[in-house]
């Protein structure tokens, strides 16, 4: 009953004018970026961030939450009619989705893609609401110890899962783990690699970075090496409606791809690509037409449009509740609210009950916004396609230029911002993930104040990480995280090379 009433006051926050408009703001921006290819949620809601200092903090959070779940619906229309995601998460629905336009099925390839993406957003953004204040319980018994454990296992896995290979992704961990150290240090007031610069004595403003990373590298990489590739969108032929047929063969897939999704959102680096394909895999082998698997199958968009959108919504849970990102984009929603000053987490539920149920209302609103917005609307998303690429990242550089400068009016941001987006891009250019810098930033220096509060509550005893049950599970947990697929790839590869002794054919 506490959480239906939280919630209804949260609809009441949700549904002022100025939040209404923010997050349709947000859900349009969200659905048009998404539609984008190269310009993803994570981009879009860096460059916002000194745009939005001045905003209140929960219509700025009602609008960045709805750039991100509105470009997961937004990233199936490039999928289904370019074959090019515009999201990583979206990459399985262009395989059957591209297919079905070419088919001349692009109408009911859309309309399950957006009727599945509002059914698992809404029963994931039910799982959420409930969810959610039984992972606060359990969070507030946590001490520094367990925080410290949990935020190593959010580094490693988050380091180990994105990006092509873990090494890769440990050296972009510890590149913004040195990052978070710059300044004066919390206990002792003594200067951590400041070079003798009196501007990094407060150390780097981390929506700076954010945006250096993700706006200025990505739009850099993306303007060096995808300027010249020409794409053909897929023309919109026969009914844009579902039939009957359409309607029995994606309810299923709707439901299970939210069963897969919601989880894997909600842990560490679980993110959308792992369910997306699970979802996939699952509908082959559960489809009465295992045949059109590789021709255009509706099942196989039916279920990963749904798992993917259920990921985005699970991502939130352990974002709101522990204060960790899982992916790219919830890392620069940490960043947004860091920059008003508040650090989510279990304790956030009760000091700010309004912004934290206000911005969960706004997502079953968002959710039926974004039907109404992306299906009888696809005609206008697709000319979006039209605008001249150099066009877009000119304007995407100009809008971070001032936007870092306005934040303080200063040319040391200028030149770091520019400094920041050259290492992205030379990040992005050797296929090093960014995410892990800006986590590493952002939780180092938390994990950094848990470290030492657990050490004096020990006395200086480490042993303290692994004799308490929780962190010393969660440890064990991480080792797993670590240890487990390298040697799990090495038995594959032996079984693999058994199998080609014994059949030499």
């Amino acid at each position: 009953m506490d959480t239906l009433n939280a919630l209804l006051s949260g609809f009441a926050v949700a549904l002022s004018l100025q939040n209404l408009l923010l997050g349709f703001v947000g859900v349009t921006l969200g659905t048009a970026v998404g539609v984008l290819p190269g310009v993803g949620p994570a981009l879009t809601v860096a460059l916002l961030l000194p745009a939005t200092a001045s905003f209140d903090p929960t219509g700025a959070l009602i609008m960045f939450a709805g750039i991100y779940y509105g470009a997961m619906f937004g990233g199936s229309t490039t999928s289904i009619l370019l074959n090019t995601p515009g999201e990583s998460s979206t990459i399985v629905t262009a395989m059957e989705g591209n297919l079905m336009a070419k088919r001349g099925r692009a109408g009911p390839a859309l309309a399950t893609s957006a009727i599945g993406s509002f059914v698992a957003g809404t029963i994931a953004t039910l799982l959420l609401t409930f969810v959610s204040p039984l992972a606060v319980d359990v969070a507030l018994k946590f001490g520094p110890t367990e925080y410290f454990a949990v935020m190593v296992l959010a580094f490693v896995t988050v380091s180990a899962v994105l990006g092509a290979s873990p090494a890769r992704g440990l050296a972009s961990l510890f590149l913004g783990l040195t990052i978070g150290l710059i300044g004066l240090d919390s206990q002792t007031g003594q200067a951590r690699f400041t070079l003798g610069i009196p501007e990094l004595l407060d150390g780097l403003d981390v929506v700076v970075v954010a945006v250096g990373l993700f706006a200025v590298g990505e739009t850099l990489y993306v303007a060096t090496y995808l300027n010249r590739s020409t794409d053909t969108v897929e023309r919109m032929k026969g009914s844009i409606w579902m039939s009957k047929d359409d309607w029995k063969r994606s309810w299923k897939p709707w439901l299970r791809g939210t069963a897969l999704g919601f989880p894997f959102g909600c842990i560490p680096a679980g993110g959308a690509e792992i369910p997306t394909f699970l979802s996939y895999a699952a509908e082959k082998k559960l489809s009465k037409h295992p045949e059109e698997f590789g021709q255009g199958a509706i099942e196989g968009v039916a279920g990963p449009e749904a798992a993917n959108n259920a990921s985005a919504s699970g991502t939130l849970m352990p974002l709101l509740t522990l204060g960790l990102p899982t992916t790219a984009t919830a890392a620069i929603i940490l960043a947004a609210f860091q920059q008003y000053g508040l650090q989510p987490g279990p304790l956030l539920f009760d000091t700010q009950p309004e912004l934290i149920w206000g911005l969960i209302a706004s997502m079953y609103i968002g959710n039926v916004i974004l039907l109404a917005l992306n299906l009888p609307l696809v005609g206008l998303w697709v000319k979006l396609l039209t605008i001249p690429r150099p066009l877009l990242y000119a304007g995407i550089l100009i809008f971070a230029t001032l936007g870092a400068y306005g934040l303080r009016n200063s040319w040391f941001d200028l030149a770091l911002l520019y400094g920041i987006g050259v290492i992205g891009f030379v990040m992005r250019r050797y296929d090093i993930p960014v995410a892990p810098v800006l986590v590493g930033m952002i939780l180092g220096p938390l994990a950094e104040q848990q470290f030492r509060r657990a050490l004096a509550i020990s006395q200086g005893d480490l042993a303290i990480f692994v004799t308490q049950p929780i962190s010393g599970a969660v440890l064990a947990v991480t080792a797993l995280v670590v240890v487990v697929p390298p040697v799990w790839r090495r038995i594959a590869r032996m079984r693999a090379a058994a199998i080609g002794h014994h059949n030499p054919a």
